[in-house]
Order: structure tokens, then C-alpha cells, then sequence
């Protein structure tokens, strides 16, 4: 087998594996497609994920059952505001040893784990919200001047409900800038509450069984980063990222209009990184502009601050990155 046809097998295999994770979670999760597939598509990019969306439409059991369909530990964190970072991480506590000494034993917190579920992480102060940040970026916390590895893959997986605001803290925009990408749950249709009815009140009862393993995870994540991207096209998921900005001279009216902040390089890194996940599951060894555009909305809609305006007229920032996407010319040379 020649190096061409290798490269196409792992491909293949990548199709495969990605599909056999997505029909495992579909045995439990009805419909929610892109929602299960972006989810998928940011862990094997190794990033985490922040869920919207009202009560009661699976946000918590997406999470549960991914982890149930991966070879990986699981942990969930309800965030209310009387939770301490400690509650989070960890701390050093005393313990006696058999010689009869005592000396301070570090106690690992639910933040050890492979997939961790941050259930209304907006209900919890702000302090505590920033104990995730090292975490999320590093892959690391710090105790007491030592730094505690965490194991890889590590995917924070945050919800949080956009009604019932009074007594939340929004996330800081340097803590929302560490997600890989912000996904908006909607509410189910008419057949897919039929099909959740029979799966939840019925005597049949459905669970997801573990087909994947976290090194297997990384292998697809190192798989994907191979994929080539031309000049061209970067030039041009760049050209998206400074349209967001309003001052910058690619900016659409929309931008300058309504935007006070735009995305950061994370945001232009997310979006290289899930238009190459695109480009494999589209069975394409090249990444194509196509696969920028279909990662841009969910990789930016949470990077971009609206000004005064934007916010009085409520406009959304999707409503911004659709005519970013529409108005900015695909062969643009970018100024910088």
C-alpha cells in the first residue's frame, strides 16, 4: 500500500468512526443533528463547547450520553453561586501518614476527568468561573504554586439557560473566548417529540455503549491537522476574522454598525480547525472555502461583542456573520 492509498484508508477510517460516535449518541438524542455533530467535531478538535438553550431540551443528556458512547471518565458540576473554586479543582488537605507525620495531600477535584459537564456554569460567581480557565487552555491547574496535569483529550462541555437571567453572572468575554464554539439547542419538531415520548415513556429503555477510546480521539485530532489548507482559502478565513472588527477596512456595514469588539485569533484558529474536520467528513483532502463558511457562525457568534445599538435594536450576532459571510469577496486580499 502506497502512502496515497494509507492516507486515504485513515480518511476513510476517520468517516467511519465519526459516524459510528454520531448513530451510537442518535440512539439516545433525537434529531439535534448539527448540534451532536458539532459537539463531536469540537472534541476531536480539542475544544470545549457551551450549550444555549431553555430547560429541558437534552442539553445535560447530549453531554452524559457522548461520554457514555467514549472509553472516557465523566464528571458533572452543578455551578450555583455558593460553589468554590476548591469545589472545582481540588485542594490540599492534611493527612497523617503511618509514621504517625503529617503533610498536606493534594485532592483531586471533578475537573480530573476527560469530559466534564458545567451545568448552568453562568449561576456561578465569577471567581469560580475563572478556576476553569487555566484548565481550559493549559489543560492544567495550579494549587498552591503546583501544577497538576490534566489528561488528554479534556472537553469542558458549559450550558446555560438565556431566560431566567436574575441572579447569573455572564461569562467574562476572556472565558468565552476559550470555547471552541457556542451552539444554540432549539426546541424539538412535532415527529421528534413523538419519538422522544416512546424512548422516555415507554418500558424499553435506550443507552449508548462505549465505541471509541480518548487515544483514538487524538489520533483523529492529529489526522485532521494534516489536512492541507491553500493560501488563498486561509487568506480568506482571515479576511472574515478582521471583517468582524469595525474599524479594520474589511468590515461590512453590519459590522460597523453594530459591532463595538470583534473575533479573536482563537476564533480564527477554530475556524481552520473545524473547516479541516469539514473537509475529511465531505470526503475532500483540501480544505475549501465552503467548509469556512459552515464553521463560521457556531465558532464566532459567542467572540463578537455588539455596541450600544447592536443590543437596543436586538439584533444577533449570527444575523452580522451571515452578512459578513454574504459581502466579504471570497479572492479578498487581506490587510495584514
Amino acid at each position: 500500500m502506497n502512502d496515497n492509498q494509507e492516507l486515504e484508508q485513515q480518511l476513510q477510517n476517520f468517516r467511519d468512526d465519526f459516524s459510528k460516535l454520531r448513530e451510537e449518541i442518535g440512539k439516545v438524542i433525537v434529531g439535534q443533528t448539527e448540534i451532536v455533530d458539532d459537539t463531536i467535531l469540537a472534541l476531536i478538535a480539542g475544544g470545549h463547547v457551551l450549550l444555549e438553550g431553555v430547560p429541558g431540551l437534552g442539553k445535560t443528556l447530549t453531554v452524559r450520553t457522548l461520554a457514555d458512547a467514549l472509553h472516557l471518565p465523566f464528571r458533572r458540576i452543578q455551578f450555583t453561586p455558593d460553589l468554590m473554586p476548591a469545589d472545582l479543582i481540588g485542594t490540599n488537605i492534611v493527612v497523617e501518614r503511618p509514621d504517625g507525620h503529617k503533610e498536606f495531600q493534594f485532592q483531586k477535584g471533578p475537573i480530573f476527568a476527560n469530559i466534564l459537564l458545567a451545568d448552568e456554569i453562568n449561576r456561578a460567581t465569577p471567581k469560580t468561573q475563572s478556576a476553569l480557565l487555566e484548565a481550559m487552555q493549559e489543560h492544567s491547574v495550579t494549587v498552591a504554586g503546583e501544577t497538576h496535569r490534566l489528561q488528554k483529550p479534556f472537553l469542558v462541555m458549559a450550558t446555560q439557560n438565556p431566560l431566567e437571567m436574575e441572579g447569573t453572572y455572564p461569562l467574562p468575554e476572556a472565558q468565552l473566548d476559550r470555547f471552541f464554539c457556542k451552539l444554540i439547542v432549539d426546541f424539538p419538531n412535532a415527529g421528534e417529540l413523538e419519538t422522544i415520548l416512546e424512548r422516555t415513556t415507554e418500558t424499553t429503555e435506550v443507552s449508548a455503549e462505549p465505541v471509541l477510546s480518548g487515544e483514538r480521539i487524538l489520533q483523529m485530532s492529529q489526522l485532521a491537522r494534516s489536512i492541507p489548507i491553500a493560501d488563498d482559502v486561509r487568506r480568506y478565513a482571515v479576511s472574515l476574522i478582521l471583517a468582524t472588527h469595525p474599524e479594520n477596512e474589511l468590515a461590512v456595514e453590519s459590522t460597523r454598525q453594530y459591532v463595538r469588539f470583534g473575533a479573536s485569533p482563537r476564533g480564527l484558529q477554530a475556524m481552520i480547525l473545524g473547516a479541516k474536520i469539514r473537509a475529511i467528513l465531505d470526503s475532500r483532502y483540501h480544505v475549501a472555502r465552503d467548509d469556512l463558511r459552515e464553521t463560521a457562525t457556531s465558532v464566532l457568534r459567542h467572540r463578537m461583542i455588539l455596541n450600544f445599538e447592536g443590543q437596543a435594536e436586538g439584533i444577533l450576532t449570527d444575523d452580522v456573520i451571515q452578512k459578513i459571510i454574504q459581502e466579504v469577496p471570497e479572492n479578498v486580499a487581506a490587510a495584514v
